[in-house]
C-alpha cells in the first residue's frame, strides 16, 4: 500500500508562516518582516517579559511533578483565566454558568470548540468575517463545517460595514455558528463600538445563532477590561456562547502554546454537562494540555504582586503598539503617500490593513524586502525607528504607481 495520491503533491505554504520561511531565506540586509503576528521590541526581538521570568524562577524552585494534567487542565488556571476574561465580579462568574478547559494555544481552543460543536449536533455552517484570520476557514472546514462569510469592512477598508454585517447575520439559519473577533480584529484592527455589539447580540438572539468569540488579544488594544467590551453585547440571559482565548500575545508566551476554551451556558448545570462533552473532544485529540505555559499564567494571575508586574509589562507592549500606529500614520502622511491613513491611528491591536492589491504586496516583497500578508496586513509591532523609513518609502513606491 502507498500513501494517498494527494499527499504526494506539495501543498501550498501557510499564507503567514510560509512567508516567514521566505523571509529567513532572503539575504537582503534591509528586509523587514511585518507578516507574523508576534510582538517585538524596538530591537526587533520578541522578549521574555519580566513577570514571566519571575514566574518561571518560582516554578523551577517549586520543582513540581511532570505527571499528566487533567483533561481540561488545572483548576487554578481555569479559574484565573475565566476571571480574566469576564471579570471576577461578573454575573457569569458568580452564577457558575461557565466552564473552561485549558488548551494548546488559542488555535487549539478554536479546534476543540469546532470539534465539540460538531459532536454535539451543531448546525454545520459557520459564518466568518470577510476578511478574517487566514487559519479560521481552514480550521473550521477541516472540522466539518461549511464556511460562509459576512461583510466586515466598509468601502474605505478603514471602518466597519455595520449594515452589511448585520444583514448577513440576519440571513443565517437558526443554529448556524458565527465566529466573532472579541477585540483587535485580525487582520484589520477595526472593532465594533458598543452600539454595534448590542445590535450584533440582538441579531444573534433573533436568529438563534451560536457565537464563538475568538478573543486572542485581550489587553493589546486599550486595556484588559476595555478590550472585553464585546461582553456587553453577548452576556445576556439565555444567550449561550463559546470564548476561545490565547495567552501567546498578552504574556508573550508564543512557543509555550497556552490557551483556553470557555463555554457560557444558561445555567451551571448546562455548563457542567457541556464541559463533559468538551472533555471528550479533547481526549480524542491531544488527551490533555501541556503544563508549563499554563503554570506560568496561573502563577502570575494568582499572585497580586506578579499580577501587577504583568499588567505593567502588558502596558509597555500595548503602548509601544499604540505609539507605532501613530508614528506610521504620521510618516505616511508626511511622505505624501496617497490614501486615508488617519483611521489607522484609532484602530485597536497589533494589526492594520494598508489596503494593497496582490500585485502591490508582491512588489513590496520582491523589490523592497518588506513582507506583509494578504491585502497589506501588517504587524504594527514589527515597526521600529530603524525600519519605518524604509517601509514607508516602499509603500509610497507601490501605492504611488
Amino acid at each position: 500500500m502507498a500513501l494517498p495520491v494527494r499527499s504526494l503533491t506539495p501543498a501550498a505554504p501557510d499564507p503567514i508562516l510560509g512567508l516567514s520561511e521566505s523571509f529567513k531565506a532572503d539575504t537582503r540586509t534591509d528586509k523587514v518582516n511585518l507578516s507574523v503576528g508576534v510582538y517585538v521590541d524596538e530591537t526587533g526581538v520578541t522578549p521574555v517579559i519580566p513577570s514571566v521570568l519571575e514566574a518561571e524562577r518560582r516554578l523551577l524552585e517549586k520543582a513540581g511533578s511532570k505527571g499528566y494534567l487533567p483533561i481540561d487542565g488545572r483548576p487554578g488556571f481555569k479559574a484565573a483565566v475565566r476571571d480574566l476574561i469576564f471579570g471576577a465580579d461578573s454575573e457569569i462568574v458568580s452564577s457558575g454558568r461557565s466552564a473552561t478547559a485549558q488548551t494548546p494555544g488559542g488555535t487549539g481552543g478554536l479546534r476543540v470548540a469546532a470539534d465539540f460543536l460538531i459532536q454535539a449536533g451543531s448546525a454545520r455552517t459557520v459564518w466568518l468575517s470577510e476578511p478574517t484570520w487566514p487559519n479560521h476557514p481552514q480550521l473550521f472546514s477541516m472540522a466539518g463545517f461549511a464556511v460562509k462569510s459576512y461583510p466586515y469592512l466598509d468601502e474605505s477598508g478603514r471602518g466597519l460595514n455595520v449594515e452589511g454585517m448585520l444583514g448577513a447575520l440576519r440571513s443565517a439559519a437558526p443554529g448556524d455558528v458565527v465566529v466573532l473577533h472579541g477585540s483587535c480584529h485580525n487582520p484589520s484592527g477595526v472593532d465594533p463600538d458598543p452600539k454595534t455589539w448590542a445590535a450584533v447580540g440582538e441579531a444573534i438572539v433573533e436568529r438563534e445563532l451560536v457565537p464563538v468569540v475568538d478573543f486572542a488579544y485581550q489587553g493589546f488594544g486599550f486595556g484588559l477590561r476595555e478590550d472585553a467590551d464585546w461582553l456587553a453585547g453577548l452576556a445576556r440571559p439565555g444567550l449561550e456562547f463559546l470564548v476561545c482565548t490565547s495567552y501567546s500575545k498578552n504574556f508573550a508566551l508564543y512557543n509555550e502554546r497556552v490557551g483556553a476554551v470557555t463555554i457560557v451556558a444558561a445555567d451551571a448545570n448546562r455548563a457542567a454537562s457541556a464541559l463533559s462533552h468538551l472533555k471528550i473532544a479533547i481526549r480524542s485529540n491531544y488527551s490533555n494540555p501541556p503544563a508549563h505555559g499554563g503554570d506560568i499564567v496561573e502563577t502570575i494571575l494568582n499572585d497580586a504582586a506578579l499580577r501587577a508586574q504583568w499588567e505593567d509589562d502588558l502596558a509597555v507592549m500595548r503602548n509601544r503598539i499604540l505609539g507605532n500606529r501613530a508614528a506610521l500614520v504620521d510618516a505616511l502622511v508626511a511622505a505624501g503617500v496617497p490614501g486615508q491613513w488617519e483611521p489607522l491611528r484609532r484602530q485597536r491591536g497589533m494589526f492594520a490593513l494598508l489596503g494593497l492589491s496582490a500585485a502591490q504586496v508582491a512588489r513590496l516583497r520582491d523589490e523592497f524586502g518588506v513582507y506583509v500578508v494578504g491585502r497589506g496586513r501588517i504587524n504594527v509591532a514589527g515597526l521600529t525607528a530603524a525600519n519605518l523609513p524604509h517601509v514607508v518609502a516602499a509603500v509610497k513606491a507601490v501605492v504611488g504607481s
